[in-house]
């Protein structure tokens, strides 16, 4: 079995920054691809980035172009999601997400694995 377990998450003002972690721990695995959805109150849970682990492609939303950079450690298995210019709107609760293939890694059902999230709090 695979766990993903993410850190970093907590409370932050508008415009300033927070760094997630996601390792993934358990029997051998080497994913194809890794990402981070959020979830805000009362909506539905949404792409934020992803990056494709052979070669490092990476993929974001237009909400969090620019502001937002997701990268790995490879021999770890670990994502982290560097977070800058934090705006209220950017409040959820992050997931971090596995697949073991590498395409549409932007829609939830390209992923087997999923953390149990962390929340993320921008007070304006």
């Amino acid at each position: 079995q695979v766990q993903l377990v993410e850190s970093g998450g907590g409370l932050v003002q508008a415009g300033g920054s927070l760094r997630l972690s996601c390792a993934a721990s358990g029997r051998t695995f080497s994913p194809n691809a890794m990402g981070w959805f959020r979830q805000a109150p009362g909506k539905e849970r949404e792409f934020v980035a992803a990056i494709v682990w052979s070669g490092g492609r990476t993929y974001y939303a237009d909400s969090v172009k620019g502001r937002f950079t997701i990268s790995r450690d490879n021999a770890k298995v670990t994502v982290f999601l560097q977070m800058n210019s934090l705006k209220p709107e950017d409040t959820a609760v992050y997931f971090c997400a596995a697949a073991r293939n590498d395409y549409a890694v932007f829609r939830e059902l390209a992923y087997d694995y999923w953390g149990q999230g962390t929340q993320v709090t921008v007070s304006s």
